[in-house]
Protein backbone atom coordinates (compact mmCIF):
# COMPACT_ATOMS: atom_id res chain seq x y z
CA UNK A 1 0.00 0.00 0.00
CA UNK A 2 1.61 3.48 -1.24
CA UNK A 3 1.55 5.35 1.71
CA UNK A 4 0.44 9.35 1.69
CA UNK A 5 0.34 12.37 4.31
CA UNK A 6 -2.22 15.56 3.50
CA UNK A 7 -1.69 18.45 5.62
CA UNK A 8 -4.35 21.06 6.52
CA UNK A 9 -4.28 22.96 3.00
CA UNK A 10 -4.81 19.47 1.67
CA UNK A 11 -1.98 19.14 -0.12
CA UNK A 12 -0.67 15.44 0.06
CA UNK A 13 2.79 13.95 0.34
CA UNK A 14 3.15 10.75 -1.20
CA UNK A 15 5.64 8.16 -0.66
CA UNK A 16 7.43 8.96 -3.95
CA UNK A 17 7.85 12.44 -3.38
CA UNK A 18 8.89 11.31 0.83
CA UNK A 19 11.68 8.79 -0.74
CA UNK A 20 13.29 11.69 -2.82
CA UNK A 21 13.51 13.92 0.12
CA UNK A 22 14.77 11.50 2.15
CA UNK A 23 17.12 10.20 -0.23
CA UNK A 24 18.19 14.20 -0.80
CA UNK A 25 18.71 14.69 3.11
CA UNK A 26 21.09 11.61 3.25
CA UNK A 27 23.06 13.04 0.69
CA UNK A 28 23.26 16.64 1.75
CA UNK A 29 23.38 16.49 5.38
CA UNK A 30 23.91 12.80 6.86
CA UNK A 31 20.02 13.40 7.49
CA UNK A 32 18.12 9.53 8.05
CA UNK A 33 14.36 10.23 7.16
CA UNK A 34 12.78 6.70 8.02
CA UNK A 35 9.18 6.39 6.76
CA UNK A 36 7.52 6.84 9.98
CA UNK A 37 8.82 10.60 9.59
CA UNK A 38 6.73 11.68 6.73
CA UNK A 39 4.57 13.72 8.46
CA UNK A 40 7.15 15.59 10.04
CA UNK A 41 8.61 16.40 6.83
CA UNK A 42 5.72 17.69 5.40
CA UNK A 43 4.74 19.42 7.89
CA UNK A 44 8.55 20.78 8.13
CA UNK A 45 8.20 21.75 4.19
CA UNK A 46 4.86 22.84 4.16
CA UNK A 47 6.14 26.94 3.76
CA UNK A 48 9.30 25.97 1.53
CA UNK A 49 6.91 24.73 -1.18
CA UNK A 50 4.65 28.08 -0.37
CA UNK A 51 8.06 30.44 -0.16
CA UNK A 52 9.23 28.50 -3.78
CA UNK A 53 5.09 28.58 -5.14
CA UNK A 54 4.98 24.78 -6.06
CA UNK A 55 2.15 23.80 -5.82
CA UNK A 56 2.93 20.25 -4.81
CA UNK A 57 5.53 18.23 -2.95
CA UNK A 58 5.69 16.14 -6.21
CA UNK A 59 6.26 19.55 -8.39
CA UNK A 60 8.83 20.54 -5.06
CA UNK A 61 10.72 17.39 -5.32
CA UNK A 62 11.73 18.01 -9.12
CA UNK A 63 12.22 21.66 -8.24
CA UNK A 64 14.90 20.67 -5.64
CA UNK A 65 16.69 18.72 -7.65
CA UNK A 66 17.09 20.45 -10.51
CA UNK A 67 20.10 22.83 -11.11
CA UNK A 68 18.06 25.84 -10.47
CA UNK A 69 17.00 24.45 -6.96
CA UNK A 70 20.55 24.41 -5.63
CA UNK A 71 19.68 27.22 -3.37
CA UNK A 72 16.37 25.64 -2.38
CA UNK A 73 18.19 22.56 -0.72
CA UNK A 74 20.07 24.25 1.18
CA UNK A 75 16.86 25.96 2.63
CA UNK A 76 15.14 22.27 2.76
CA UNK A 77 18.39 21.38 4.91
CA UNK A 78 17.55 23.75 7.55
CA UNK A 79 13.93 23.22 7.31
CA UNK A 80 14.43 19.59 8.11
CA UNK A 81 17.09 19.67 11.00
CA UNK A 82 16.25 19.70 14.40
CA UNK A 83 17.21 22.41 16.42
CA UNK A 84 16.91 21.80 20.09
CA UNK A 85 19.54 23.19 22.76
CA UNK A 86 19.56 24.51 26.56
CA UNK A 87 22.23 26.43 28.52
CA UNK A 88 24.45 24.15 30.66
CA UNK A 89 23.06 20.86 28.74
CA UNK A 90 24.43 17.64 30.19
CA UNK A 91 26.13 19.21 32.80
CA UNK A 92 28.26 16.94 33.95
CA UNK A 93 30.59 17.94 30.69
CA UNK A 94 31.16 21.07 31.99
CA UNK A 95 32.14 20.14 35.37
CA UNK A 96 34.59 17.90 33.43
CA UNK A 97 35.42 21.27 31.56
CA UNK A 98 36.21 22.90 34.71
CA UNK A 99 38.02 20.64 36.55
CA UNK A 100 39.98 18.49 33.82
CA UNK A 101 40.45 20.81 30.80
CA UNK A 102 40.59 24.18 32.12
CA UNK A 103 43.92 23.24 33.91
CA UNK A 104 45.73 22.55 30.72
CA UNK A 105 44.07 25.65 28.80
CA UNK A 106 44.88 27.68 31.21
CA UNK A 107 49.17 26.57 30.91
CA UNK A 108 48.75 26.43 27.28
CA UNK A 109 47.32 30.45 27.04
CA UNK A 110 49.68 31.45 29.59
CA UNK A 111 52.46 29.92 27.46
CA UNK A 112 51.89 31.95 24.85
CA UNK A 113 49.78 29.08 22.76
CA UNK A 114 46.22 29.40 21.16
CA UNK A 115 43.28 27.96 23.00
CA UNK A 116 40.39 26.43 20.47
CA UNK A 117 37.29 25.07 21.31
CA UNK A 118 34.37 23.74 18.67
CA UNK A 119 31.20 23.51 19.13
CA UNK A 120 29.93 21.16 16.18
CA UNK A 121 26.39 21.39 15.66
CA UNK A 122 26.11 24.94 18.11
CA UNK A 123 22.12 25.39 17.26
CA UNK A 124 20.44 28.76 18.94
CA UNK A 125 23.84 29.26 20.55
CA UNK A 126 23.46 28.02 24.10
CA UNK A 127 26.00 25.42 23.86
CA UNK A 128 29.07 27.92 22.90
CA UNK A 129 27.61 30.76 25.07
CA UNK A 130 27.80 28.55 28.43
CA UNK A 131 31.27 27.29 27.28
CA UNK A 132 32.63 30.64 27.09
CA UNK A 133 30.52 31.71 30.39
CA UNK A 134 31.60 28.98 32.11
CA UNK A 135 35.62 29.95 31.44
CA UNK A 136 35.01 33.20 32.17
CA UNK A 137 33.58 32.22 35.50
CA UNK A 138 36.60 29.83 36.39
CA UNK A 139 39.23 32.24 34.88
CA UNK A 140 38.72 35.11 33.44
CA UNK A 141 42.48 35.90 32.65
CA UNK A 142 42.12 33.65 30.35
CA UNK A 143 40.05 35.96 28.14
CA UNK A 144 43.16 38.03 27.50
CA UNK A 145 44.43 35.62 25.73
CA UNK A 146 44.25 34.20 22.26
CA UNK A 147 40.89 31.98 23.10
CA UNK A 148 38.32 31.45 20.44
CA UNK A 149 34.93 29.30 20.64
CA UNK A 150 33.96 28.16 17.13
CA UNK A 151 30.09 27.38 16.96
CA UNK A 152 29.11 25.87 13.18
CA UNK A 153 25.80 24.26 12.19
CA UNK A 154 24.19 23.60 8.70
CA UNK A 155 21.77 25.76 9.40
CA UNK A 156 21.77 29.06 8.21
CA UNK A 157 19.14 30.36 10.08
CA UNK A 158 19.73 28.87 13.59
CA UNK A 159 23.07 30.75 12.92
CA UNK A 160 21.36 34.08 13.00
CA UNK A 161 19.73 33.38 16.15
CA UNK A 162 23.18 32.29 17.73
CA UNK A 163 24.90 35.40 16.51
CA UNK A 164 21.66 37.53 17.74
CA UNK A 165 22.56 36.08 21.53
CA UNK A 166 18.98 36.99 22.49
CA UNK A 167 17.11 34.50 24.42
CA UNK A 168 13.41 34.49 26.68
CA UNK A 169 13.09 33.96 30.24
CA UNK A 170 12.68 30.56 29.80
CA UNK A 171 15.79 29.81 27.93
CA UNK A 172 17.68 31.32 30.23
CA UNK A 173 16.04 29.24 32.53
CA UNK A 174 19.84 26.93 32.89
CA UNK A 175 22.00 29.61 33.62
CA UNK A 176 22.81 29.64 37.49
CA UNK A 177 21.73 33.17 39.23
CA UNK A 178 25.17 34.17 39.83
CA UNK A 179 25.66 33.76 36.16
CA UNK A 180 23.10 35.75 34.87
CA UNK A 181 23.45 38.62 37.08
CA UNK A 182 26.68 38.41 35.61
CA UNK A 183 26.52 37.78 31.58
CA UNK A 184 23.15 38.33 30.89
CA UNK A 185 21.55 41.87 30.42
CA UNK A 186 18.18 43.16 29.71
CA UNK A 187 17.21 43.32 25.61
CA UNK A 188 14.49 46.02 25.37
CA UNK A 189 11.00 45.31 27.68
CA UNK A 190 9.67 42.45 26.11
CA UNK A 191 11.43 39.89 29.02
CA UNK A 192 14.37 38.88 26.81
CA UNK A 193 18.01 38.63 27.63
CA UNK A 194 21.27 38.90 26.05
CA UNK A 195 24.48 37.21 26.56
CA UNK A 196 26.97 40.30 27.41
CA UNK A 197 29.59 41.07 25.59
CA UNK A 198 32.59 39.88 27.12
CA UNK A 199 31.11 36.73 27.13
CA UNK A 200 30.13 37.26 22.85
CA UNK A 201 33.52 38.68 21.52
CA UNK A 202 35.50 35.06 21.81
CA UNK A 203 32.78 33.40 20.28
CA UNK A 204 32.41 32.83 16.62
CA UNK A 205 29.64 31.28 14.20
CA UNK A 206 30.18 29.56 11.28
CA UNK A 207 27.79 27.47 8.37
CA UNK A 208 29.07 24.23 8.52
CA UNK A 209 28.17 21.14 7.10
CA UNK A 210 29.76 18.10 8.45
CA UNK A 211 29.71 15.94 5.69
CA UNK A 212 31.80 18.61 3.62
CA UNK A 213 35.22 20.09 3.71
CA UNK A 214 35.96 21.37 6.97
CA UNK A 215 37.95 24.67 6.45
CA UNK A 216 39.25 25.69 9.55
CA UNK A 217 42.93 25.73 10.72
CA UNK A 218 44.62 23.91 13.14
CA UNK A 219 43.75 21.79 16.10
CA UNK A 220 41.05 21.81 18.79
CA UNK A 221 41.69 21.23 22.58
CA UNK A 222 37.99 20.36 22.63
CA UNK A 223 35.41 19.33 20.35
CA UNK A 224 31.47 19.37 21.61
CA UNK A 225 29.20 17.56 19.01
CA UNK A 226 26.08 16.63 20.95
CA UNK A 227 22.96 15.30 19.84
CA UNK A 228 24.31 15.97 16.56
CA UNK A 229 25.73 12.45 15.40
CA UNK A 230 22.53 10.66 16.77
CA UNK A 231 20.66 11.94 13.01
CA UNK A 232 23.32 9.91 11.19
CA UNK A 233 23.50 6.20 10.09
CA UNK A 234 26.59 3.94 11.37
CA UNK A 235 28.80 4.48 7.90
CA UNK A 236 28.51 8.09 8.22
CA UNK A 237 29.67 8.03 11.89
CA UNK A 238 32.04 6.00 11.23
CA UNK A 239 33.64 8.49 8.91
CA UNK A 240 33.46 11.51 10.57
CA UNK A 241 35.19 9.77 13.90
CA UNK A 242 38.65 9.92 12.29
CA UNK A 243 37.66 12.86 10.94
CA UNK A 244 37.33 14.83 14.75
CA UNK A 245 40.19 12.77 16.23
CA UNK A 246 43.06 14.85 13.22
CA UNK A 247 41.39 18.34 14.03
CA UNK A 248 42.53 17.03 18.53
CA UNK A 249 45.81 17.17 19.35
CA UNK A 250 47.21 14.63 21.65
CA UNK A 251 45.00 14.33 24.64
CA UNK A 252 41.97 16.78 23.29
CA UNK A 253 38.76 15.85 24.51
CA UNK A 254 35.47 15.23 22.61
CA UNK A 255 32.25 15.35 24.08
CA UNK A 256 28.91 13.38 22.58
CA UNK A 257 25.06 13.15 23.86
CA UNK A 258 24.12 10.88 26.27
CA UNK A 259 22.73 8.60 23.61
CA UNK A 260 25.80 8.78 21.58
CA UNK A 261 29.29 6.47 21.15
CA UNK A 262 32.09 6.27 19.60
CA UNK A 263 32.20 3.27 17.46
CA UNK A 264 33.83 0.29 18.65
CA UNK A 265 35.79 0.40 15.41
CA UNK A 266 37.16 3.70 16.08
CA UNK A 267 38.21 3.07 19.48
CA UNK A 268 41.82 2.87 18.92
CA UNK A 269 41.35 6.69 18.06
CA UNK A 270 40.04 7.82 21.61
CA UNK A 271 40.31 6.72 25.54
CA UNK A 272 37.04 7.27 27.45
CA UNK A 273 37.13 9.38 30.29
CA UNK A 274 34.10 10.05 32.12
CA UNK A 275 29.79 9.65 30.80
CA UNK A 276 30.55 10.05 27.14
CA UNK A 277 33.44 12.30 27.26
CA UNK A 278 36.37 11.21 25.48
CA UNK A 279 40.02 12.27 24.85
CA UNK A 280 41.83 12.17 21.91
CA UNK A 281 44.49 8.88 21.91
CA UNK A 282 48.18 9.29 21.95
CA UNK A 283 49.43 9.46 18.21
CA UNK A 284 51.93 6.83 18.84
CA UNK A 285 49.15 4.39 19.55
CA UNK A 286 47.23 5.23 16.61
Amino acid sequence: MTRTASDSSGTVMDGKSFATIAEMAKKEAGLVLPEGKMTMVQSRLRKRLMATGQPNYESYCRFVVSAAGDEERRQMISALTTNVSHFFRESHHFDILREKVLPVLLQKARNGQRVRIWSAGCSSGQEPYSISMCLHQAAPDLFTRDILILGTDIDPVILDKAQAATYSEQQISGIPAEMRKSYLERAGTSGQYRVSEQIRRVVRFRELNLLRDWPMKGQFDAIFCRNVVIYFDADTQASLWPRFRQRLGDGGWIFLGHSERISDSAMTLFDPNGMTAYRAAASATR
